[in-house]
């Protein structure tokens, strides 16, 4: 049980890393394209959150492997 919890939480920061690292790309490219603020605005907001589920789902994915013996 406690195992399908963590496995259930580890999905979710994988998942949502990979769709930010998509999102991080487009703000990156939007920028260099148009030159407008904006975009490097998002970006550098939304590369702060990145970072945080990549290294959360770093953290889960260490448990997980403690837990697979």
């Amino acid at each position: 049980m406690q195992f399908g919890a963590n496995i259930s939480f580890h999905i979710l920061f994988p998942t949502i890393s990979i769709a930010l690292g998509w999102f991080l790309l487009f703000f990156k490219i939007q920028f260099n394209r148009t030159g407008l603020e904006y975009w490097q605005e998002a970006y550098q907001f939304w590369v702060k959150i990145f970072a945080l589920t990549f290294a959360l789902g770093v953290v889960s994915g260490i448990t997980m492997s403690f837990q697979f013996g």
